[in-house]
């Protein structure tokens, strides 16, 4: 029965079944008469051994050929009996057929002979034998390990002709296509290698590294010599239940990867590659993989699964393979169970992998039907239920419309909750799993089920296995998150026809919600503190109470305060921690007035706990709470300060000493402190932290060099809390930020110094390197803002260059991308005279601007050839040929993240600020490449959230371009070159206008290249902006525009547009 979608799934017709026992037996021989293969299916009487037979059926055939052709009726040439003949010379014999037997025969061009011997009413065997030979060639003659001569062993071959040759009916049969029910196979042309892969995949995972070097270069030698060949013998090994279990799982794992990578350049060309092979060879894998679902080995099935939505993924969107859903439909019922849950388990990698759209309703109504009776209490085998939860979770994407029918959710919900109840605790986890999943997606649906869910999550939470637990706390922090955005968008003023209403599930929830969350607090592990990727139900219970607190806001604080003065004081650490851990929890979202009369109260008593209490554990909560009170309620906007005169030296004191502690009590001071003077960035000369600037400064370097300082990200924290230190401060602590200067450089130096380092060591230096550099450009950009500062630095500029130019001798991206940051300061900094600096820095900019694989290096050097323009200005003319040619082969380039190309046209516009009309010869590339991409960034429709914000980004950088070219020519004589791309440019405006989807960046830099262009084109641009379709509009939008930088920039533009209309 079906559920969703009115009609019952209609299974597959059986497909015909062979016949059978057709073909006898076979012989390959070469032209030497040696015998390269034998195979028989169907011969119950044999009276020769081996050699002897060979030897008579190659004799047999000898004779026919001779007699053939001494008959030849046509030809004049007899030749003499018992005298070879040359291939191809006479007549050809084909096939002769007794009462018992026929013998089909075909002799190749290179003098390889073919003998099938089958019933003797089978038909005409000749294209039969040309495919076999076909398949001898890809299989063995292509195979780099096969020595000619030598018999077949592969054996793929040999599996490859026998489902070929059984086939062979008493008439020549259409043959039918692969289900699982039945295990046929279609017949289709196949390339391959006849290479024995199971020992090379065996090898390749050996604990001896030179085997596994060896198999590995095997492998991928094979994979480059024949593609098709190759990905065959691993979906054969794959599909093989004879092979080990460990080959298998290793020949789905490349078949997989051969399919996908994370590089979105590398996955394009995997998807071409695999579009481009022969449509049999393909069909031939297929096969192989659907076969290996009804495999009675679960990695096999569970393997194969995942690689068939792979392929899925890449054919379905090209309207290929349109019968795999129907056939993997038909084996929902199937027996033996295992068959039912490697399908599911497909179904749910192929809706991970697939978009909804690709897929038509009826499938998803068959899909969602097969997937939730899987589900069902009635279903008896937990794998199979199993499956079919976690397939529901992928599922979930392409349900939208059976979401809208009132009794299809119904029954969905309803399946889903009594799964929440299975006796099997994997079957529990994965039904939470897809409520998470229905929060987020279906929120705007669940105002019927929310009771309910609030009893099964409660339920799960008190008396569940955590993995379960965690689960159902995540079912209210989604729903937070989903609350939390819907407030932010429409700021809580609903109206008839708001697209998403907000229901207050949190609101309501509240008195129950909050007392279950505060419950597991108290949950926590021993060793929490020390483990960094630690997550546990307290941990999930405290987010998720930060995350009902900024969803309700100042309502979370009466519930939860007298649990913390309840606990803050008792003798067992578990609850003075859960305390301190409530309170730190709820400190964003409720309103600094109702937070600071409670924080004044609570701020000594976290101070003497950060220092006396005997637990580490609370101490380490006491010091991530204080970080927290220091970033919500501390800053210039607070009516009524937390940290007075009176007590800032306490703090600090505190801070400083709790710096000594152990490691993750360490860390969390030092952000407490990070905290701390970010939020005194804007008091001007007047900073509290001054009198002190010179203690805490030496106490963050002491705790860099802490033996324990790698322990709990200690060592990053205090250089992160160094550098907030250094960038906050006042004009009045400059000469000791100069002081650090030489402090940071010799550091850096040493690291540089450092020999024959472990590989360990060598990370950690490379770590210690980054974090110095980083530091460096923080105290350049801090000292160089002013002049007096400015200048005195100087005096370090050619030292800390030279420094920089040392560390990129290094090979760590990371160490890179600081250093390129630095020196992006530095330049500006020095400004002109950063000039000297060029010969020996250009070719580490090159380096930069061609690192694809750490793109974000090149993106970090695309920003640094911006801060040098703006440094130099025309002094970057030399440099400006290999600096242009290397950005526009970026663009052009398929293996360079889309992330990086945005800023690359930026940089163009900085290229032709700072060279002027000097532009001109790099005008003919450049305004092609903005002109293609701003053609791709006008039309977005049906985007998602990522795609519009990328978009965002590309049309930014292509406004900065035309905003810096138009700049850049503005008063030259050359102007009158920019007329010919005034329309485009002005077409490109339009369009992003009537797309309405712009952000605000997006809207200031296309508000100001309106004005750019009027003011650079004058009344050449006049007349064409007055055709534009929408620059008015445009224009009024921005003038009445919130925004006082759009507003500015639209007065300006309305400046230039009317002189440039007057003249």
């Amino acid at each position: 029965m079906q559920f969703f979608g009115g009609s019952d799934i209609s299974p597959l017709p059986p497909p015909p079944t062979a016949s059978g026992n057709n073909a006898h037996m076979m012989y390959v021989f070469n032209r030497n008469g040696v015998c390269l293969l034998y195979r028989e299916w169907n011969r119950s009487l044999r009276t020769l051994n081996a050699q002897q037979d060979h030897k008579l059926m190659f004799g047999l055939l000898f004779s026919l050929k001779s007699l053939t052709a001494k008959m030849d009726p046509t030809s004049v040439e007899k030749g003499n009996l018992g005298v070879p003949q040359l291939t191809g010379q006479g007549c050809s014999f084909h096939s002769f057929r007794t009462n018992t037997y026929r013998l089909s025969f075909m002799e190749s061009p290179s003098g390889i002979k073919i003998i099938l011997v089958t019933h003797p009413r089978t038909g005409d065997l000749r294209e039969s034998l040309k495919y076999i030979y076909n398949l001898y060639v890809e299989y063995v003659v292509k195979n780099p390990l096969y020595s000619p001569g030598m018999p077949i062993r592969s054996e793929l071959f040999n599996m490859t002709l026998d489902q070929y040759v059984r086939g062979l009916g008493v008439a020549q049969r259409r043959f039918a296509l692969f289900t699982i029910r039945d295990c046929s196979i279609a017949v289709v042309p196949r390339y391959n290698m006849a290479m024995e892969v199971t020992q090379v995949l065996l090898n390749a995972q050996s604990v001896d590294g030179n085997i596994r070097k060896h198999a590995e270069e095997s492998l991928k030698q094979f994979q480059e010599q024949n593609l098709p060949s190759f990905l065959l013998s691993l979906s054969g090994e794959l599909a093989n239940d004879e092979k080990p279990v460990d080959s298998r799982k290793l020949a789905g794992l490349i078949l997989k990867n051969a399919l996908d990578a994370k590089e979105q350049h590398r996955k394009f060309e995997l998807v071409q590659r695999w579009l481009s092979l022969d449509a049999a060879v393909k069909t031939q894998i297929k096969t192989c993989l659907l076969q290996t679902l009804s495999s009675p080995v679960p990695d096999a099935r569970s393997t194969a699964s995942q690689v068939i939505a792979k392929i899925a993924g890449i054919e379905l969107p090209q309207k290929q393979w349109p019968e795999l859903i129907g056939s993997l439909l038909s084996n929902i019922h199937q027996l033996p169970a295992h068959v039912k849950q490697a399908t599911l388990e497909t179904l749910g990698y192929l809706c991970e992998e697939v978009s909804p759209d690709v897929v038509d309703q009826d499938q998803v109504n068959k899909i969602l039907t097969a997937v939730v009776q899987g589900m069902n209490s009635s279903e008896g085998n937990n794998d199979v239920r199993l499956a079919a939860t976690r397939a529901l979770y992928n599922a979930l994407g392409f349900a939208q419309a059976n979401f809208t029918n009132d009794m299809e959710r119904d029954y969905i919900m309803r399946v889903v909750c009594e799964a929440t109840l299975s006796p099997e605790v994997k079957i529990r986890q994965a039904a939470f799993e897809c409520l998470v999943s229905i929060s987020s997606t279906y929120y705007e649906k669940l105002a019927p089920y929310i009771q309910d869910i609030f009893n099964i999550t409660a339920k799960a939470v008190r008396e569940d296995e955590e993995p379960v637990a965690l689960q159902a706390i995540e079912f209210w922090s989604s729903i937070c998150d989903e609350e939390i955005d819907i407030l932010e968008e429409y700021g809580g003023d609903f109206s008839g026809d708001s697209d998403i209403p907000c229901f207050y599930f949190i609101k309501q929830a509240l008195p129950a919600l909050v007392p279950m969350l505060l419950e597991t607090l108290l949950k926590q592990e021993e060793d929490q503190d020390q483990d960094e990727g630690a997550w546990n139900l307290a941990m999930a219970g405290g987010t998720c109470l930060g995350l009902v607190a900024r969803t309700v806001g100042d309502d979370i604080v009466p519930l939860v305060m007298p649990f913390i003065e309840e606990n803050i004081t008792k003798p067992d650490w578990r609850q003075r921690e859960a305390a301190t851990y409530a309170f730190g929890s709820i400190l964003e979202g409720p309103s600094p007035d109702k937070l600071a009369p409670i924080v004044n109260v609570a701020l000594n008593f976290m101070l003497s706990a950060l220092t006396k209490d005997p637990n580490n554990h609370v101490k380490d909560t006491t010091a991530w709470t204080l970080g927290r009170i220091f970033e919500f309620l501390h800053g210039s906007t607070m009516e009524t300060p937390i940290i007075t005169h009176a007590n800032c030296q306490q703090i600090i004191t505190v801070l400083l000493l709790s710096m000594k502690d152990v490691p993750n009590v360490a860390e969390k001071a030092c952000g407490a402190l990070y905290f701390l003077a970010q939020g005194y960035e804007d008091v001007g000369s007047a900073s509290p932290l001054t009198p002190f600037f010179q203690e805490i400064v030496q106490s963050l370097l002491t705790v860099t060099h802490r033996k324990d300082a790698g322990e709990s990200r200690l060592r990053t924290s205090a250089y992160e809390t160094l550098n907030e230190v250094v960038r906050c401060s006042t004009d009045e602590t400059a000469p000791m930020v100069l002081q650090l200067v030489p402090v940071i450089m010799m550091e850096l130096h040493q690291t540089l110094e450092a020999q024959k380092l472990s590989s360990d060591e060598r990370e950690k230096q490379n770590e210690l390197q980054g974090l110095l550099c980083g530091c460096l450009q923080v105290i350049i950009q801090k000292l160089g803002s002013s002049e007096p500062t400015k200048y005195v630095f100087m005096q370090y500029a050619d030292q800390i260059m030279g420094l920089f130019l040392r560390v990129f001798a290094c090979r760590s991206a990371t160490v890179h991308e600081e250093a390129m940051l630095a020196i992006g300061a530095l330049a500006y900094a020095t400004g002109p005279d950063f000039a000297k600096y060029m010969p020996e820095f250009y070719k580490y900019l090159e380096m930069g601007l061609q690192n694809f694989e750490e793109y974000q290096v090149c993106a970090v050097t695309v920003g640094v050839v911006g801060d040098i323009c703006r440094a130099l200005e025309d002094k970057i003319l030399p440099y400006c040929d290999g600096i242009m040619t290397l950005l526009l082969k970026d663009l052009s380039s398929n293996q360079l993240h889309r992330s990086v190309k945005p800023p690359i046209f930026s940089c163009f516009g900085d290229i032709a600020l700072a060279i002027g009309e000097n532009f001109e010869k790099y005008l003919m590339y450049a305004m092609p490449m903005l002109q293609s991409a701003a053609e791709l960034s006008s039309h977005t429709a049906g985007a998602d959230d990522e795609m519009t914000e990328y978009t965002n980004l590309l049309r930014n950088g292509i406004l900065e371009a035309y905003s810096g070219i138009f700049q850049g020519f503005k008063n030259s004589p050359k102007t009158q070159l920019l007329i010919p791309y005034a329309p485009h440019i002005l077409q490109f405006l339009d369009s992003i206008y009537m797309e309405k989807d712009m952000d605000d960046v997006v809207m200031k830099t296309a508000i100001g290249v309106l004005g750019d262009l009027a003011d650079t084109l004058g009344s050449n641009a006049g007349s064409l902006i007055q055709q534009s379709l929408s620059s008015k509009d445009f224009l009024n939008e921005c003038l009445s525009s919130e925004d006082h930088l759009i507003k500015e920039s639209a007065e300006w533009a309305k400046l230039a547009i009317s002189r440039a209309i007057s003249v």
